[in-house]
């Protein structure tokens, strides 16, 4: 039995609203349903979004992406393409596109506090020439995620403020978290820490790309 009382959970949108207010008109007037110049502009700084997809059995999945500033190409005001670039190959985010294929995209700038928010279809896509564009030294990623843009908005700052994300003052000694490999040896019996940590060292010289 749940330890949680069923009179302080929220099951349904009227037991919402008792909780919170209706919100500002502005916030629906401000949801696009293309990409204005600022929502380019905005992909165009950034170097590192979160894609977030569903598969058909309902397991979320969160997955960073990363590269130089403007890595997601817009290729019009409806559709945005995406490198996918080396990994683990679990491919978790691709496997679950295929299954449902909407995705949510939020975008980061450093030294932003707003966000841009991005919601669409997805497709894998392995065509040569359109991923061609998308390669760096030499080497084109395996596939790439064309996205058809449903929704896009600005999501204001108040969430990065409160975490002082990019002030440099909060930054953590890095020794004092475990690395890499000393966590899954943690976590997957036999594994040997030191052989996880210069795995990874490899990759991230070697790998990237």
């Amino acid at each position: 039995m749940s330890t949680i009382d069923s009179e302080t959970t929220v099951g349904n949108r009227v037991q919402l609203r008792t909780v919170y207010p209706e919100p500002r008109a502005r916030a629906a007037q401000k949801v696009l349903d293309h990409l204005d110049v600022h929502c380019r502009n905005f992909i165009d700084m950034s170097p590192f979004c979160v894609l977030s997809t569903t598969g058909s059995n309902g397991r979320a999945d969160a997955s960073p992406r990363g590269d130089p500033p403007g890595f997601v190409k817009v290729l019009d005001d409806r559709t945005l393409l995406i490198p996918d670039r080396p990994g683990n190959n679990q491919v978790d985010s691709l496997q679950n596109i295929i299954e449902h294929p909407v995705v949510g995209l939020l975008f980061f700038v450093p030294g932003m506090n707003e966000t841009l928010r991005v919601c669409g279809a997805a497709e894998i896509v392995t065509d040569e020439a359109l991923l061609a564009p998308l390669s760096v030294g030499g080497r084109a990623p395996l596939s790439g995620l064309r996205i058809t843009v449903k929704d896009a908005f600005l999501h204001c700052g108040r969430a990065l403020i409160r975490s002082r994300l990019w002030d440099p003052d909060v930054r953590i000694d890095r020794s004092s978290y475990p690395t890499y490999g000393q966590v899954l040896a943690d976590q997957i019996a036999g594994a040997n820490a030191r052989s996880i940590d210069a795995d990874e060292d490899e990759a991230n010289r070697n790998q990237l790309y």
